[in-house]
């Protein structure tokens, strides 16, 4: 049994968690939970940071005392936890007297080293990101990470001698090619490096909301040194009994940094350092995630566009909420959050693929064969197509989520619930069940599909737990390890459970679910600092002479338009149609037809292969017999023919366009 540590960031407490901290505590629960289905011994830990002068001045501004706010707000992210199903081990409070121990223990690790000394520090200084920076680094005079002004301070500090660390890090990068990922992080850290460190403040004298410096009580120790401090805390670190030295022994080597991207340079560069000074080996690695933006922009109070978790949990579930932001944010980069974006992931993945797979699977097992899983008679090519997607869907599966690669791994899954769905429609099961001559047809059929289906739950149980248990529950089939997965081994025999809607499809337009929105946190207060709607701030009011005109459309109505960049994988003429061409696009990971009337511009052949832009949340509509499921755009004078769009740079298919 192999050892794994995963961490999120312990997550700073002068407001309330809202997505982005649940995003980044959704994604390392998934991974823990791979991890626990492939046999490992996991360690999982998460936690609040509640030093340094940002939470006393919040406290201030609250009216109550710093000790106080810290303990409300470390219990809000204590209940996000267990509101989002999550199953860390430990969670971890820089106000712990053992984190306290700990933080201390590294500081005379490190002082004992020689590298700390006592100095004066003058320079700008950000409140909110805890750290000085160089006039150099000033954009607009306001601080280049957060945008916030920042303040001139001068005061006594003691120094970390970060410069000395330069070579040693840049020798560590190059030994440890994947010690940040994704890699141009990585790439972007070595860059910084190179340019050159200066030491580094590391106490501070202004404030006392922190952990007392050794022997010198006047000076707290600088956030930073203290925060990063807690993955060792956890371990048991600086106890140096057997058993903790065990524990150190056995996860340290193995840690996983999740993090979000604008602290990378405090986990990539101030941590390894930190870290070698004491002579403890550095993190083995970190990962970076992007920002979720709204409405364009960054996820910001002072914007007005923080989304509420709680919202979301309580309108869609919180598995459809864990899925949604696992699926639309691949690893490193920004991802957009929105209503729209949400719901339509509900309905078209949860609904309509895996849920109305859910309900063939066993509705059909259940009329046909009085709820008792058949045994497979024939394996004809499409039996044994399918057999070979499940085989590769595991492979692909399991590696990308070795790889971090849970975006990818949940498109592989995806692509398997659709290559079931359609071997059943190929199949006909509801024809086969009136010939019984067909009968052995009949049951391979119902067998392949719910052991597909039992495969599929385990593969998206790290992200979706719930559902999982549930499908299990309706085919009558208990949890079974990642070690050994494999198609074909569903006992038959096997008698159902009680079936039952895996994911109803949602009816409600945005408007009617935006009244989800409200002034009150689910189960808690008003927190006005924190309490937004789910969807971005309305604008401002147009002029009177332009809200006359009636032609003119709101935001909300064009975020109505879902339009993505699509491929053409096929494209061919209807039969008896002149200007109708049958076009098989690929959005995303997913496959659809659409029928556009461009024949008279262009040839099917000409079009294979091309990028173009389609409007993908049209209800399907029949055009000579065929379905069309979304609306290809195109650009044209009066009575001229049709221009597809494009795109002069590089994009990829699924990509939204606004």
């Amino acid at each position: 049994m192999s050892a794994f540590y995963i961490t999120t960031p312990i997550y700073y407490i002068n407001a309330r968690p809202h997505i982005g901290h649940a995003y980044t505590t959704m994604v390392a629960d998934a991974i823990a939970r791979s991890r626990r289905l492939r046999g490992d011994d996991v360690f999982f830990l998460t936690g609040t940071d509640e030093h340094g002068q940002k939470v006393e001045r919040a406290a201030q501004k609250a009216g109550v005392s710093t000790p106080a706010f810290a303990d409300e707000v470390s219990a809000s992210f204590r209940q996000m936890c267990a509101d989002l199903h999550v199953t860390n081990d430990d969670f971890i409070r820089t106000t712990e007297p053992r984190h306290r121990d700990a933080a201390q223990a590294i500081w005379r690790k490190v002082a004992a080293a020689g590298d700390i000394y006592k100095g004066d520090y003058e320079g700008w200084y950000c409140t909110v990101d805890e750290i000085f920076v160089p006039e150099t680094q000033l954009v607009d005079g306001a601080c280049p990470t957060c945008g916030s002004k920042v303040e001139r301070l001068k005061e006594e500090s003691y120094y970390f001698r970060l410069s000395k660390y330069q070579q040693p890090l840049l020798d560590f990068y190059a030994a440890h090619p994947d010690f940040l990922q994704p890699a141009f992080r990585l790439n972007e850290i070595r860059t910084f490096v190179e340019s050159g460190l200066q030491d580094l403040s590391i106490s501070r004298t202004s404030f006392q909301w922190g952990i007392p410096v050794p022997d010198d009580p006047a000076h707290v120790m600088y956030v930073w040194f203290d925060a990063l401090t807690n993955y060792l805390t956890a371990l048991g670190f600086p106890a140096d009994d057997p058993a903790t030295q065990d524990r150190l022994s056995r996860y340290w080597p193995t840690v996983t940094h999740l993090v979000g991207k604008e602290i990378i340079r405090q986990h990539a560069i101030y941590w390894p350092a930190f870290l070698m000074s004491a002579g403890m080996l550095p993190p083995s690695r970190i990962i970076a995630h992007g920002f979720w933006l709204m409405g364009g922009a960054k996820m910001s109070k002072s914007f007005g566009n923080v989304a509420r978790y709680q919202e979301y949990a309580e309108t869609f579930g919180v598995d459809a909420l864990r899925y949604f932001v696992m699926r639309e944010m691949p690893l490193g980069q920004d991802a957009n959050f929105s209503d729209d974006g949400v719901l339509t992931r509900f309905n078209a993945d949860l609904a309509n693929d895996l849920g109305n797979l859910v309900s063939r699977a066993t509705t059909m097992v259940q009329r046909y064969c009085g709820g008792i899983v058949p045994a497979p008679h024939v394996q004809e090519a499409l039996d044994t197509n399918l057999r070979a997607a499940v085989s590769t869907t595991i492979e692909r599966v399991l590696a990308n989520f070795e790889g971090f690669q849970i975006t990818i791994a949940l498109q592989d899954t995806w692509e398997l619930i659709r290559a079931v769905n359609k071997y059943i429609v190929e199949r006909e099961p509801w024809t086969l069940a009136k010939q019984p001559d067909r009968r052995a047809h009949l049951e391979t059929t119902l067998y392949e599909a719910a052991d597909a289906l039992r495969v599929i739950a385990a593969l998206v149980d790290p992200v979706m737990p719930d559902a999982a248990t549930r499908i299990r529950g309706m085919l009558g089939v208990r949890q079974e390890p990642w070690t050994g997965l494999a198609g074909g081994t569903l006992v038959p025999g096997t008698r159902l459970g009680t079936i039952e809607p895996l994911f109803p499809r949602i009816e409600k337009t945005l408007e009617e679910l935006r009244g989800m929105s409200t002034d009150t946190p689910a189960g808690g207060t008003t927190d006005p600092a924190t309490t937004t709607p789910a969807t971005p701030a309305t604008a401002p009011a147009p002029p009177a002479a332009a809200a006359a005109d009636n032609s003119r459309i709101s935001i909300d109505d064009f975020m109505k338009v879902d339009l993505r960049v699509a491929t053409v994988l096929q494209a061919e003429a209807v039969p008896k149609s002149r200007k109708l061409l049958k076009l098989t696009v690929r959005v995303g990971a997913d496959d659809r037809t659409i029928l556009a009337g461009i024949a008279e511009a262009y040839a099917p052949e000409a079009l294979v292969g091309r990028t173009i832009v389609i409007v993908a949340n049209l209800k399907p509509a029949k055009l000579m017999g065929i379905e069309s499921n979304g609306m290809v755009v195109a650009a044209s004078g009066d009575g001229g023919k049709p221009v597809l769009l494009g795109f002069s740079e590089a994009t990829e298919s699924g990509w939204r366009v606004r």
